[in-house]
């Protein structure tokens, strides 16, 4: 199984990310990750992170504050 992050937009549009997709060996690692990138991703105009465990989607969640 890998984790990964999908970013889209408020509209629904993925945004690919620089440098590539990020691959996590599991659900802990993936949300450890984006407990310390989301502020960049949001400042970066990420609106929604999703969550995928292989193709599956897990949860999304809005990266801004409150």
């Amino acid at each position: 199984m890998v984790w990964t992050w999908r970013y889209e937009k408020a509209d629904g549009t993925v945004v690919a990310p620089d440098g590539g997709q990020e691959e996590f060996p599991g659900q802990g690692d993936a949300e450890t990750w984006i407990g310390e990138t989301w502020k960049q991703l949001a400042e970066d105009g990420i609106d929604t992170a999703v969550l995928l465990e292989d193709d599956r989607v897990v949860y999304s969640m809005s990266l801004h504050e409150g």
